[in-house]
């Protein structure tokens, strides 16, 4: 039972998200197999971090993904399998950078940022340039701190997803945390801009922004969202939706998405 003390924003878009997306979300095809909706690789997950991993892979299994692998950036397996979803497939970042039949990867829950984590972000974004990419965590401080050729390789992507909260919003734009804060709305329009993707500035009333300045706004959510382990778990459900949503990446999307919501 619903909490009386929470109370539903009073817009009209809350519960519009299918309406919204009607290609993202329609009804399954009876003639369609697990192929049809995509091949997820989630990577990350360095050691003392794989939990990461797993709630960002599981979270796209639940959200609908054919298939998904889940790659952790360690020597070895953590482990042989994950407790009651043996369906998520496992594998070394190493091995699994390796494979040629995935159709969108999200990266950075968990990885760390040591030098191997650098080379799984410079190796991701030179390869499969046509596969949705969503950077997460990890990967947008690695972004950040990068040479200005790893930057351009971001810039270069047609499908990219930025998902960063303020602190890590802070860290692309070279700026403090309380400046992001300050201006949310310049902030994700900046980064959108710079690296020609789709950011989620994460926070009370998330933005998203479209490189063309398109924003709007997630009225939904609550505090309970302050809690590790939340950023994997959208994570995986936006890498999960990608491939769908791959065609209009650029902005398309969210064009329709704010004719129908409330523009921030």
């Amino acid at each position: 039972m619903m909490n009386p003390s929470y109370k539903l924003p009073d817009t009209p878009d809350f519960f519009q998200t299918t309406s919204q997306f009607p290609d993202v979300f329609a009804p399954r095809q009876a003639e369609s197999h697990k192929g049809t909706y995509g091949t997820l690789a989630v990577v990350g997950g360095a050691s003392g971090m794989s939990g990461a991993v797993v709630l960002a892979s599981t979270a796209a299994i639940y959200q609908g993904s054919g298939k998904v692998w889940a790659g952790f950036n360690q020597t070895a397996l953590p482990f042989a399998v994950i407790p009651e979803r043996p369906e998520i497939m496992l594998a070394t970042a190493e091995d699994l950078l390796k494979r040629k039949d995935i159709s969108a990867w999200a990266v950075g829950c968990g990885m760390g940022l040591g030098e191997t984590a650098n080379r799984i972000l410079n190796t991701v974004l030179t390869q499969n340039q046509d596969a949705p990419l969503l950077l997460d965590a990890d990967a947008l401080t690695l972004l950040a701190r990068s040479h200005p050729e790893t930057r351009e390789a971001a810039q270069k992507r047609s499908n990219l997803v930025l998902t960063p909260h303020p602190a890590e919003a802070a860290r692309l734009l070279g700026i403090s945390t309380q400046a992001v804060q300050q201006n949310r709305m310049s902030a994700v329009q900046t980064i959108s801009a710079t690296f020609q993707a789709v950011t989620v500035l994460k926070g009370h009333h998330t933005l998203v922004a479209a490189p063309d300045g398109t924003v709007y706004t997630n009225p939904s959510g609550n505090a309970g969202l302050a809690t590790a382990g939340s950023g994997d778990v959208l994570s995986g459900i936006i890498g999960s939706r990608s491939k769908l949503l791959a065609p209009a990446y650029g902005c398309t999307a969210l064009r329709r998405m704010s004719s129908n919501t409330r523009q921030a």
